[in-house]
């Protein structure tokens, strides 16, 4: 992300790690961030907290933590009362996953770009060292971005909006490394799916599992405390 200098950018921060680097190279590209939280009244409510202190680290211009309680569709492990799996990375897109979530997200954000006179949009979504959900992968990212033209009174006009996905094709040892070069600190930032009451990572469902390959890939000390399996 060049060329950002004074431009407003809006990053998607939900308080992962993914996200944290986003808004660490937005900040990097001398942005003026303007950070949104989706609360969806997700099982992992802590990440809410991480997402604050992210985007005062990053001096976020504006952080706005939207309520928006998907609970009341469910059809997720994350929203609904169904046991987040603990058995390893699945090989197909697991109940964690979020009916249409990113997409929800997205729409949002491209709400908040039209709104600030943004066109520039920030999001952690990977497409190598992830779950397997289809609102990662590059041809969504593509599509949408395609979409904001026509769905917008200002893509109407001619303004191009542009969807930065700059962790697209970096594994999760890479986004590790990439969280070490900008000289932030990881545990700032939340992954688990399913807190233990004490606060900690669980360590087994596979956010925890795709975070703690990525640090001792990546050769980096791990500051995540985690429940098992660390």
């Amino acid at each position: 992300m060049q060329g950002m200098n004074g431009k407003t950018m809006i990053v998607l921060l939900s308080g992962g790690l993914d996200s944290m680097v986003c808004a660490g190279l937005a900040r990097e590209a001398g942005a003026h961030i303007v950070a949104l939280t989706v609360d969806y009244n997700q099982r992992h409510r802590v990440e809410l907290q991480s997402a604050a202190r992210i985007a005062e680290a990053v001096g976020a211009v504006e952080h706005i933590v939207l309520p928006l309680d998907l609970t009341r569709f469910g059809g997720s492990a994350l929203t609904a009362d169904i046991d987040v799996p603990k058995d390893g990375l699945a090989d197909k897109v697991p109940i964690t996953y979020v009916p249409a979530r990113n997409l929800i997200f997205l729409s949002l954000t491209l709400g908040l770009a039209e709104a600030r006179q943004a066109q520039d949009i920030v999001i952690g979504v990977n497409a190598l060292d992830y779950s397997g959900y289809p609102d990662c992968r590059p041809d969504f990212i593509a599509g949408f971005e395609a979409l904001a033209r026509l769905a917008t009174r200002d893509g109407d006009k001619g303004v191009e909006f542009s969807i930065h996905a700059p962790l697209q094709y970096m594994t999760k040892a890479d986004i590790a490394a990439e969280a070490a070069r900008l000289g932030m600190d990881a545990a700032m930032s939340w992954s688990c799916y399913d807190p233990t009451p004490d606060g900690q990572h669980c360590g087994l469902c596979d956010s925890c599992r795709l975070r703690r390959k990525g640090f001792a890939d990546a050769g980096i000390a791990d500051p995540t405390r985690y429940a098992v399996g660390a």
